[in-house]
């Protein structure tokens, strides 16, 4: 059974950069219940719009925590 996440994200292009050049590999998120979450930058990487990552999103993980996929919400 899969898990599913809610996060909603605000992350400009300048700040994004930070991720493509290595200096930073993680995330911080917060979820939509108030939960902190982290998860590898690269989840970001099929969302990412040339001003940035702006949104909610869903991530799905597996039985075993594990990234299964990231889907943006439309309000």
């Amino acid at each position: 059974m899969h898990q599913h996440v809610r996060i909603v994200l605000n992350i400009p292009t300048y700040q994004l950069l930070h991720y493509y050049r290595g200096e930073i590999d993680t995330v911080a998120a917060t979820t939509t219940d108030g939960r902190v979450i982290h998860f590898p930058a690269n989840i970001l990487r099929s969302v990412v719009h040339s001003d940035g990552v702006y949104g909610t999103f869903e991530l799905i993980f597996d039985e075993n925590h594990q990234f299964v996929s990231i889907n943006r919400i439309v309000d």
